[in-house]
């Protein structure tokens, strides 16, 4: 089956034009463990501790949260706040770490199949539903952060800020910026030519992707991206798996193309990540000075040193040909270039290791809600190439340091993926020891026993 990308973005758009009006879906959503209060003093009690950094769990110790911020942390008693708001969780020496973050996903994209997309031409509203649906049992997973690096998560991210929908942060990119022909390039070739009259495609008006040739188109969809409210830039620097016009070898945008990008986000003091696989794209991207590399699983040695010696980050996925692969049809295009992909991931990751090269973790799941729920599976998987500490501290710490590239344009201000003092309170309380037993992470509803995000309670199993 192959996505009929203009039926499903026209689709998103009458969905986002019906958002004003829909009801508000956090009202509506009941779930005994879900809360959703204002912040108050919450006192962890004989807990140890993997503080996002560290190989190995701390003493039983106690931890303050005042507000949204981790206020005291100690191995001696803390005495609760006097105004009896304190809430007091007895961990009974389970494990408190940092909220899980996915520094690789597509809200809108993650949880419909093709044909459940175009069957919502009927019921748009069903489909932004899924959107809501989507990012709040993303929080319940234990995952309080997330870089969408393309789709219209805009209305989304506010919502969730305003607490009118229950998610976790949300780092947007928008529109992915794309040249024609490009990763990002959605239209039919029905729609060929363009000219200066030719009415935009329903992906660039819905904000999935924006086609841009020339210095200067890149420019403005750069700014119009951050006139938005992206926290970072995201373009297609190379061919793709589940694009249809542009086989996985292209090299996509010029370096000065690219450079024009990189300035314009540097203007706005954030930075660039690009779609990209192969040697060429990766270095013509690293030339333009692009500090985020997504994906990269057919890149050489020659590349992996030039992306250590340039400082870059590689943003990579453990694609692997197993159950947790993106669903494309056998004998299909995109199930060719799934498996290239696949077979490189191996390579991909010893090379960051040998280079020690500056490496994040994310799912970049499409069009499986299966594939959604298995996010904490996904990580976990990465035992196979790092140890559990490693990949723990690669889902907190060091994915935060990537969030945190974005500099003014970080929408959340202050320390994450770490316990300690003055760092922002997100959460969670694992019934067990993941750094003995990383699959922990695959069962949240029994292993996550309280899911705290900003200060917040969102789940509380314990009282």
């Amino acid at each position: 089956m192959r996505l009929r990308y203009s039926i499903v973005f026209g689709t998103l758009l009458l969905l986002l034009i019906g958002l004003l009006a829909r009801t508000n879906f956090a009202q509506s959503q009941e779930s005994p463990n879900i809360t959703n209060q204002e912040p108050t003093s919450v006192l962890f009690e004989n807990v140890q501790i993997f503080d996002g950094t560290s190989e190995q769990l701390s003493e039983p110790s106690n931890v303050l949260v005042v507000g949204n911020q981790i206020q005291t942390i100690s191995t001696a008693s803390i005495p609760a706040p006097t105004d009896g708001s304190v809430t007091r969780i007895n961990g009974e020496g389970r494990v408190l770490m940092p909220g899980l973050i996915d520094v690789h996903t597509h809200l809108f994209m993650e949880t419909s199949t093709v044909s459940e997309l175009e069957a919502g031409v009927d019921s748009p509203e069903l489909l932004f539903r899924k959107a809501e649906e989507n990012a709040t049992a993303m929080l319940m997973r234990g995952f309080t952060s997330a870089r969408d690096v393309a789709g219209p998560v805009f209305r989304l991210k506010r919502s969730i800020d305003q607490g009118d929908v229950v998610g976790p942060r949300i780092w947007p990119s928008g529109a992915m910026i794309s040249q024609t022909s490009g990763h990002g390039d959605f239209r039919q070739l029905s729609e060929l030519p363009r000219t200066p009259t030719s009415p935009l495609s329903p992906a660039e008006e819905i904000g999935i992707g924006v086609i841009a040739d020339g210095v200067p188109e890149v420019l403005r969809r750069v700014r119009e991206q951050l006139m938005q409210g992206a926290s970072q830039i995201k373009l297609a620097a190379g061919g793709g798996v589940a694009s249809d016009h542009d086989p996985l070898d292209v090299s996509e945008y010029t370096e000065d193309e690219l450079r024009a990008a990189v300035n314009a986000a540097e203007n706005w003091n954030t930075y660039v990540a690009v779609h990209v696989y192969t040697d060429r794209g990766i270095q013509t991207a690293l030339r333009a000075g692009v500090k985020s590399i997504e994906h990269g699983q057919l890149m050489s040695e020659e590349t992996a040193r030039m992306i250590a010696e340039k400082g870059a980050w590689l943003s990579m996925q453990p694609f692997l040909d197993d159950e947790d692969r993106n669903p494309y049809p056998e004998g299909s295009p995109n199930r060719a270039r799934q498996l290239l992909v696949s077979a490189g991931t191996d390579n991909a990751y010893n090379l960051a290791k040998q280079y020690n090269i500056k490496t994040a973790w994310g799912t970049d799941n499409l069009y499986s809600a299966q594939g959604a729920a298995r996010q904490g599976a996904k990580l976990a998987k990465m035992v196979r190439w790092y140890t559990p500490a490693e990949v723990l501290r690669m889902a907190t710490s060091t994915n935060a340091e990537l969030l945190a590239m974005s500099g003014p344009r970080n929408p959340y201000p202050g320390k994450l993926g770490v316990v300690e003092e003055g760092a922002l309170a997100d959460l969670l309380l694992v019934n067990g020891n993941p750094l003995e037993n990383i699959r922990l992470i695959e069962n949240p509803g029994t292993n996550f026993l309280v899911i705290m995000k900003d200060g917040v309670i969102y789940k509380n199993l314990l009282g």
